[in-house]
């Protein structure tokens, strides 16, 4: 049996008509004659969507039972009973009621697909997984189901069901998406355009890459090579020098020119690790990759421009920015024209741009210079110095027309050694002098410089030649080694500094701290505007020699070091760590700014909370209080006693409910602002509860008592304690069933004083606790008669304000225990 096809509707946000758009599809291969059968459709009211389920056959659903309340769901064994051609299945990120077969519906949709059913469903951006923080950060609203991005990519096709944020909005102000109760709030909280706005272009964004994805598998599937130009993509190579930013800057003008051009810059690394790059300067250029919406990658290759084209056709790439070579014409001349000519040779169809820069031309030839230590050049140069007399007088000893060969052979033996044990200059030595006393004494005419025979010339010739070319390996093999060793170091450093901040040390402390581990300093002293923000020492490095040196970091930071004189070869992991440093510099500032504006952005969230709920809330008891008025003052209508006597009894319910209303959104701006007055005094809990019980008109039936009389009082406002424990014992009276009052319960634990009130209704799950102190969160609860949600958040706000806590527990056996601990009067009056 073949595996079903999976369409996916995506949409930016509820109520763009994805569920309308899937059912229209439908209903067309019904017509066409398919076998369509609707699994599951939520149509959350909506006339309009519920219209178009006129004439589909409809699964019906199974109920499952959950706490004592009837929830129903998609019945799966009905449909793969029923095994259709295409099954339409709605919210595809839902949830499904504990006691379902599959913990989500798009498990349940796996199991059709198995089974060979085609199925059509639908998904908002937000619940992608992979994009579950970026939400968040656009709305401010978590969301608590997601789809794995697998499901998604995985779709046999996904299309985009769009709708421009202005008409969404529209469709929202005239009812068609939510009931009018809930429509002022959420064109002021999710549906604002700038959320929906930021939504759509993360749905187009996603979308977009999916379909590069598609492209990019078709491709290699079959296996083209050559450039497409289905958008504009521009490849920036960085070798790390000071270019970098101009060929950066100028790679985005190309990309900026094409709508939805793509910057990707990208920096070889040489696979002998000879070459080395600025890691500062590199570091620097990846920041400013990313300012300007590009991404970073690095490769490994043995021929710079082989890689380099490679991963240009790996990308899809249509253009490649390359700066011109920075070697001055000798060099050039000597080594060859430089990757330049070798990458537009190699790049075939992708169009390659030179880019001049102000250090073109500026590189001089190489150093000439061993990578031996001078240690070694000096035994090789001594080795030299002593063993070729010592050599000359032993072979002369045995001296003889036939042994002249022999006697060249053990002189290109000493040279050889001299070259493993000093390099280059050393075996230069050694050869030319070898050549001038094999000349002198063992070459005819002996004891002059003249060589009668061209071929002795040839074979002198020759073995400084050889020479020459075993020392070059000998150094090349040196300069390797050090590399590789250097490089292993630097990189355990490094591992050990990202160890650190992976394991939970602060990036600025581990970074310090290693750095002067590393470099063996005495000190390490960060500055930030002139104050010293972290300092790393051990006193007992400290010795005469030590030197201070000052680095720059960014405009207002800098670097002290006190230490040893770092050598030209510890400056290049020096720069990454002054750029990892700045870049830990930057992200503290980040943060900091980011907490000092966290108390304004709650304070502008309670304030739109604060409006939705004076344009939408206050209405209604405005409303009725102004019709009861209207309806007394009128002459038209006669009314009776009783009739005049409601209509009273109905103006003051609803002022009284106003005032109420009003008052608590009061508390909450107070609360916001900080500016809540408290009064603390010793506080007996009984005469609270009694009050409260009073206050709700509880009857003694309706709630059970559980008082110690042997505890302490508590340090408490009294008015602010009874407002809490009101507040409390209002929900629990009405989330608890009719066969089981709610207890109320104090006792003593340790140095706090305990007031529960517990119930046994509905509960609320672990992961949802702290939004029930979110002001103007009501977890689904859709009675708007019960108030706007702030109890809690202001009972919560109120025992913190009197230095306790208000924390939710599990009842056992089921429902909510909310715990108030507070001091106790005797502890916190003590001296």
């Amino acid at each position: 049996m073949s595996r079903g096809r999976l369409l996916v509707l995506l949409g930016a946000a509820p109520g763009v008509g994805k569920t309308y758009a899937m059912l229209e599809e439908g209903r067309r291969l019904a017509s066409a004659g398919r076998d369509v059968v609707v699994a599951v459709v939520e149509t959350h009211g909506r006339a309009a969507t519920a219209a178009l389920l006129d004439g589909l056959e409809l699964v019906p659903r199974m109920e499952v039972e959950h706490r004592g309340v009837a929830l129903t769901e998609m019945d799966l064994d009905a449909v793969l009973a029923r095994s259709p051609e295409w099954a339409l299945v709605d919210e595809l990120a839902h949830t499904n009621a504990p006691g379902s077969a599959n913990a989500k519906r798009w498990n349940d949709v796996e199991r059709l697909l198995d089974a060979g059913v085609n199925v059509m469903s639908t998904v908002n951006v937000q619940h992608i997984e992979s994009l579950n923080d970026v939400v968040l950060q656009i709305t401010g609203v978590a969301q608590r189901e997601s789809i794995p991005d697998a499901v998604l990519r995985n779709a046999d096709k996904v299309e985009l069901v769009d709708l421009a944020p202005q008409s969404l909005r529209d469709r929202l102000g005239e009812g068609l998406v939510y009931p009018a109760a809930r429509v002022d709030a959420a064109l002021s909280n999710y549906f604002r355009l700038g959320n929906l706005t930021a939504l759509r272009e993360l749905a187009l964004l996603w979308l977009a890459d999916e379909v590069d994805s598609a492209l990019q598998k078709y491709r290699a599937e079959e296996g083209i090579d050559s450039k497409w130009e289905a958008r504009e993509r521009v490849v920036v190579a960085l070798t790390g020098g000071a270019e970098g930013e101009t060929l950066l800057r100028r790679g985005a003008r190309i990309a900026a020119r094409s709508s939805g051009g793509q910057l990707l810059a990208v920096h070889v690394a040489t696979t002998d690790g000879l070459a080395e790059p600025n890691p500062g300067a590199l570091g620097a250029q990846r920041a400013l990759v990313e300012t300007l919406g590009g991404s970073y990658h690095q490769v490994v290759g043995e021929q710079v421009p082989r890689a380099l084209v490679d991963f240009a056709r790996s990308v899809n790439a249509t253009q490649l920015v390359i700066g011109v070579s920075r070697r001055g014409w000798l060099s050039t001349l000597l080594t060859g024209s430089g990757n330049g000519a070798s990458v537009i040779r190699e790049a075939g169809d992708i169009d390659v741009h030179i880019v001049s820069h102000a250090a073109a031309g500026r590189r001089s030839l190489p150093r000439v210079g061993g990578a031996l230590s001078t240690r070694r050049r000096v035994a090789g140069l001594a080795l030299a110095v002593f063993g070729l007399p010592l050599l000359t007088w032993l072979l002369g000893l045995a001296r003889s027309a036939e042994t002249i060969a022999a006697d060249v052979l053990i002189f290109q033996l000493l040279v050889v050694v001299v070259a493993l044990v000093g390099g280059i200059w050393p075996a230069l030595a050694a050869a030319v002098g070898a050549g001038f006393l094999l000349d002198f004494f063992f070459v005819a005419p002996l004891y002059t410089v003249t060589v009668s025979d061209p071929l002795h010339l040839v074979a002198l010739v020759i073995f400084v030649v050889v020479a020459v070319l075993v020392s070059i390996v000998v150094d090349q093999a040196a300069r390797r080694s050090r590399a590789a060793a250097r490089a292993i170091a630097e990189s355990e450093t490094l591992a050990t500094v990202a160890g650190s901040v992976l394991g939970g040390q602060d990036a600025l402390d581990a970074l310090v701290s290693r750095m002067r581990e590393a470099f063996g300093m005495t000190s390490v002293i960060v500055y930030d505007a002139g104050v010293a923000i972290h300092t790393s020492t051990d006193a007992s490095l400290a010795t005469d020699d030590d030197v201070e040196t000052r680095l720059q970091l960014g405009p207002a930071a800098s670097l002290y070091l006190r230490g040893p004189d770092l050598p030209a070869a510890d400056r290049r992991i020096l720069e990454a760590f002054l750029s990892q440093i700045e870049s830990a510099l930057t992200q503290r500032s980040l943060a900091s700014e980011a907490e000092g504006m966290r108390p304004i952005a709650e304070a502008d969230r309670l304030r739109t909370a604060l409006l939705a709920a004076v344009g939408h809330d206050l209405r209604r008891p405005l409303a009725a209080a102004t019709a009861a008025v209207t309806s007394l003052r009128s002459a038209e209508v006669v009314l009776s006693q009783a009739d005049r006597d409601d209509l009273l009894e109905t103006a003051e319910e609803s002022l009284a409910g106003l005032a109420s209303l009003v008052t608590k959104l009061l508390d909450a701006s107070r609360l916001q602002a900080g500016v809540l007055g408290v009064s603390l005094e010793p506080v007996n809990l009984d005469d609270v509860v009694l009050l409260a019980l009073d206050e709700l008109g509880a009857s003694p039936g309706q709630v059970q008592l559980e008082l110690s009389g042997d505890i302490r009082p508590v340090l408490a406002d009294p008015v602010l304690l009874q407002r809490v424990v009101v507040n409390l014992l209002a929900n629990a009276l009405r989330f608890s069933p009719d066969d089981a009052a709610p207890i109320i319960s104090t006792s003593e634990f340790g140095s706090r004083v305990e007031l529960r009130v517990i119930d046994s209704g509905p509960g609320i799950p672990v992961e949802r606790r702290a939004d029930v102190f979110v002001p103007f969160q009501r977890l689904g609860d859709t009675d708007n008669t019960t108030g706007v949600g702030l109890g809690l958040a202001l009972s919560k706000g109120f025992v913190e304000a009197m230095g306790g806590t208000l924390e939710p527990e599990d009842t056992p056996g089921g429902g909510l225990t909310m715990v108030v601990a507070l001091p106790p009067a005797a502890v916190t009056d003590a001296p």
